[in-house]
């Protein structure tokens, strides 16, 4: 596996198991939350994100 797919699998594991999302909307705000929580985490800064609905 690359660095991403490690990260998303952590990120399914420990922050998205067992959890509903009302929509897309909401999945994302979880996503950003996860992901800067891991890089506190880790030590590492998080870049920033730009979803665009379509």
């Amino acid at each position: 596996m690359n660095r991403i797919e490690d990260e998303w699998l952590h990120l399914k594991r420990e922050s998205f198991a067992s959890r509903l999302f009302e929509d897309e909307y909401d999945l994302a705000l979880a996503l950003i939350e996860a992901i800067e929580q891991r890089g506190h985490k880790g030590n590492y800064a998080v870049e920033r994100f730009k979803f665009i609905h379509v």
